[in-house]
């Protein structure tokens, strides 16, 4: 039976990092975690900014309040710091599906243990709670780095998108999709569950 996907803004906690629904109240945190502009080179919005940091967020919740999404600022544990957001986004609830995007995080945190929970929350939290069957990721084409790290979490590849979306500055990009649906979570939690292990290691021995 299709589950609701119109959910409440819910906080999803590991170990390392937690997931909390996005509030005006993070805007100063966002601002500091995505000034880095490296950050934003393939999106079509430029959080680097102050002022591009509060559209982005303000673009967000309004999806939020329209039912079409759910932005998360992402949190590390142990200091409360703030250092990325992602969402779920293109909800589709007749047909058990979800987008899993707008992902970005402080370039300080990228490939460490607070990266790799934050997949694992995720979509545990869509595939395990929310009983979604398929989730999906996209890319810009041209992002070698991020096509090369969704299938580094074990999504399967599925095509480009042609001329899907208009940039800033008129480019029209191309887009790659790629999907990890029910049936293979297992082996993708597992094996999220030991890289997280290992970036816990090495992260604690330094």
């Amino acid at each position: 039976m299709p589950v609701d996907l119109r959910i409440a803004p819910v906080e999803l906690r590991g170990t390392h990092v937690r997931l909390e629904p996005m509030s005006p109240d993070h805007l100063a945190g966002l601002r500091v975690a995505g000034s880095d502009p490296r950050i934003w080179r393939w999106m079509p919005l430029d959080g680097s900014t102050p002022d591009g940091m509060a559209a982005l967020v303000e673009a967000a919740l309004a999806a939020q309040a329209a039912g079409s999404e759910l932005p998360f600022v992402t949190i590390e544990a142990a200091t409360g710091r703030v250092v990325g957001s992602t969402r779920y986004l293109a909800l589709a609830p007749a047909n058990l599906r979800l987008e899993i995007g707008w992902t970005w995080i402080d370039p300080a945190f990228q490939r460490s243990a607070v990266n790799s929970e934050a997949k694992l929350l995720g979509m545990g939290h869509a595939f395990e709670t929310l009983g979604i069957r398929r989730v999906e990721f996209k890319t810009d084409a041209l992002n070698e780095q991020s096509r090369a790290a969704i299938l580094g979490i074990g999504a399967q590849f599925e095509g480009i998108f042609r001329k899907h979306m208009v940039m800033p500055g008129g480019r029209a990009r191309d887009s790659a999709y790629y999907s990890v649906i029910d049936t293979e979570w297992p082996d993708v939690r597992a094996y999220l569950q030991a890289r997280l292990a290992r970036h816990s290691l090495k992260e604690g021995s330094q």
